[in-house]
């Protein structure tokens, strides 16, 4: 089980990632570097919220795990 520091960790590494696609993707469709990093920020407020909430469900799950009792 991770702990709730990992869980943390791996959040913000892997929204950081999605933030600088966000705002590639978001200054391709809008041509607006203000406006696709507005749009990167609060796509990765949201996602780094959520993708906690999520892996600290699973955390709780037992099923599908190998040596667990």
């Amino acid at each position: 089980m991770d702990t709730p520091q990992r869980t943390l960790l791996k959040a913000i590494l892997w929204n950081l990632l999605g933030l600088v696609t966000m705002s590639l993707v978001g200054l391709a469709m809008t041509g607006s570097a203000l406006l696709g990093g507005g749009m990167a920020i609060l796509n990765t407020v949201i996602g780094v919220t959520c993708y906690i909430a999520y892996e600290r469900v699973w955390n709780a799950v037992a099923w599908g795990r190998h040596g667990q009792n």
